[in-house]
């Protein structure tokens, strides 16, 4: 890459870190008697208004047995209340100039809707319904039980995917976070009505349940607003969660033999959760190495060898112990030269120094990719709901950009050789169909 691309790379990242929420915009937090957590914000850009309504249950609560139940009740929340039909909830959504939809994670479970400002309290008792008092009609069950079924179908005939969700299941050995949050397809197809209601039940328990909203709105309003249509969750039944013992990688190298036209390969290893004092050096660690197009692995393995058709690293957020992934892909030909360039790469990086100039590159990139997804109302209630729910405070955001600001090149090159060690190796070989 030339000095001048990078220098533009740089200088966009630097202009996009200053576009953040409001400085002026202050959450408001509220926790009923009941557990329920409220944050409400007020952002006056746009005359517009977000909900996120985070439940703390996701695949991390799932097991062989009914992997996928939570992203599958979440589908069915929005196909019906008590009182309303599917088509009633679209139609309310888009009467109020937005949407409404839910969907299940590793660690979470969300309803969200945005909608015209000054339609937020209709907003608000539309979502209040559709998470409290859900219909879970059989026929709409089966609907979605049959397009999650194709959806991890699909997923298997996806290089890229199936390559993913193969590494998962060997760093996570033993440990929810190995399984898909889609589920799997056995599991899924047996579950029904009774079971979803019994998740439902469960897990949809006041101190589980986050509510955050944010746009133009009267913040304190919307706290009580919140408070009053909510007031009927029920309160939980258990104290908490009970801790899960900690993943057994699998520190070897699978191949898997699939019909593909590029070879897959992925390294992985276990890193720290979000709430780790080492969470922002290996953030930056992941910039560093494999950030944009001019992290190693791209500026290296791509610009320099040609040995990438796509390359980077990932290393999601997760409130229990997280993964840190190297992944390359690339032509057939070129499979043993890629898997030994990213070796070289991780080696390298774990054995000298980022120079100031890679650290402040992966940091600035790190800030603007962060402000940038930081801009809608939607957004921002999800991170506030998000962080709530990690258990690091809905105000992590602006703790989180000073730890990253403070991260020298020594903290990287010690996460580095402190989580980089042993990889657990999954690399896709194509075969002819």
């Amino acid at each position: 890459m030339t000095r001048v691309a990078l220098a533009m790379i740089l200088a966009g990242a630097l202009d996009a870190a200053s576009i953040a929420a409001p400085a002026e915009a202050t959450w408001i937090r509220q926790r009923l008697d009941s557990g329920l957590v409220v944050l409400a914000q007020e952002n006056p850009a746009a005359p517009a208004v977000a909900v996120s309504v985070l439940v703390r249950v996701g695949s991390r609560w799932e097991s062989d047995g009914n992997a996928g139940i939570t992203n599958l009740l979440q589908q069915v929340l929005v196909k019906g209340t008590t009182s309303r039909s599917a088509f009633d909830i679209a139609e309310a959504a888009e009467a109020m100039g937005g949407s409404l939809s839910a969907s299940g994670d590793t660690d979470y479970a969300e309803i969200k809707g945005t909608a015209l400002a000054r339609h937020w309290k209709a907003l608000l008792a539309l979502i209040a319904d559709v998470t409290l008092r859900p219909a879970l009609p059989p026929a709409e069950i089966d609907n979605e039980r049959r397009v999650i079924a194709s959806g991890i179908k699909n997923r298997l005939d996806q290089p890229f995917p199936l390559t993913y969700d193969t590494m998962m299941g060997r760093l996570f050995r033993g440990h929810p976070y190995g399984a898909p949050s889609l589920g799997r397809a056995a599991a899924v197809e047996a579950l029904d009505r009774q079971a979803l209601a019994g998740h439902y039940d469960r897990y949809y328990r006041a101190g589980r349940i986050i509510v955050a909203v944010s746009g133009q709105v009267p913040a304190r309003e919307v706290a009580d607003e919140v408070s009053r249509l909510f007031a009927s969750a029920p309160r939980d039944r258990e104290t908490g969660d009970a801790p899960l013992g900690a993943p057994s990688a699998a520190l070897d190298r699978l191949v898997i033999n699939r019909p593909a036209a590029q070879a897959q390969i992925m390294l992985g290893f276990l890193a720290p959760p979000i709430g780790h004092p080492d969470y922002a050096a290996v953030k930056v660690l992941q910039m560093a190495l494999g950030g944009g197009m001019a992290g190693r692995l791209f500026s290296e393995l791509r610009d320099k060898q040609g040995l990438a058709y796509s390359t980077g690293a990932l290393y999601p957020a997760r409130v229990e112990p997280g993964f840190f992934l190297a992944f390359i892909g690339t032509a057939p030909a070129s499979a043993g030269k890629a898997e030994e360039g990213m070796r070289a790469q991780v080696e390298r990086i774990r054995s000298e120094r980022v120079s100031e100039g890679e650290l402040e590159r992966a940091k600035a990139y790190l800030l603007g990719q962060f402000a940038l997804d930081r801009r809608t109302n939607a957004r921002l209630a999800w991170y506030a709901a998000f962080y709530e729910a990690a258990g690091v405070g809905h105000d992590f955001a602006d703790r989180y950009v000073r730890a990253i600001e403070a991260v020298s090149a020594d903290d990287v090159l010690r996460v580095a050789r402190a989580y980089l060690t042993s990889p657990t190796v999954v690399r896709l070989e194509p075969v002819p169909r």
